[in-house]
């Protein structure tokens, strides 16, 4: 993994706040805030491909979408993914290894351990936010979440680097140069609160290697 150079703003760790929420015991991380726009479906089969069955974290995903129409991102994603995929309902309640799509024209909000739907204002001319999902990860998780931002277009995202970043979690862009579409990837590294700027296929490895840091299945301690 490639670390990124800072760039501004210095992002100083948070302390852990990490009450009521469900986890793997072990795992260095709780939930991976994944968000992407133009180009981001091909991105996001990549990324969460990678992830095994067994991942122990939630995975909660943004990605705008047109709102006349009904999504079938959950389905597009699942047919490449070993964990359970889903669009997100309001109220469940979020378990690990489980990814969680949000649903288009809504934005996706984590609180006290679930889900939190809501048709509030856009943000940055979209509903869903990247911004909106990665601020309340970053306060629910604290430094036990991952933010990553996939390739899109505009400034959605960088705001909730930085948030995620400020909390104590991990930050990871994907290499604008490796982008279909730059601007959110550079927009969000610009802000000086990313730990890793990667390739797209060095994503989906990164996230597993990090969350299983300090984890191994019962099979393994044996």
């Amino acid at each position: 993994m490639r670390a990124a150079e800072p760039a501004g703003r210095d992002c100083s760790l948070a302390p852990a706040a990490d009450e009521g929420l469900i986890a793997y015991q072990g795992a260095a991380f709780d939930a991976v805030a994944i968000g992407a726009s133009a180009g981001g479906v091909t991105a996001l089969q990549a990324v969460i491909g990678a992830l095994p069955a067994r991942f122990p974290a939630a995975v909660l995903v943004v990605q705008h979408l047109d709102p006349r129409h009904k999504s079938l991102l959950a389905d597009l994603l699942d047919r490449h993914a070993q964990m359970a995929v889903k669009e997100a309902v309001n109220g469940e309640r979020i378990e690990p290894g489980t990814v969680y799509i949000a649903q288009p024209d809504t934005h996706l909000l984590v609180a006290n351990g679930h889900i939190s739907l809501t048709s509030s204002e856009l943000v940055h001319f979209t509903r869903p936010s990247v911004d909106l999902l990665f601020e309340s990860v970053a306060a629910a998780y604290r430094d036990r979440a991952i933010g990553v931002i996939l390739t899109g277009s505009g400034l959605d995202g960088a705001t909730g680097i930085r948030a995620i970043k400020e909390q104590g979690g991990t930050t990871i862009v994907q290499d604008p140069a490796d982008a279909l579409h730059p601007s959110m990837p550079s927009n969000a590294y610009a802000t000086g609160c990313v730990d890793f700027k990667l390739r797209l296929d060095d994503v989906g490895p990164a996230i597993v290697r990090l969350v299983l840091e300090s984890w191994t299945t019962p099979a393994e301690d044996a």
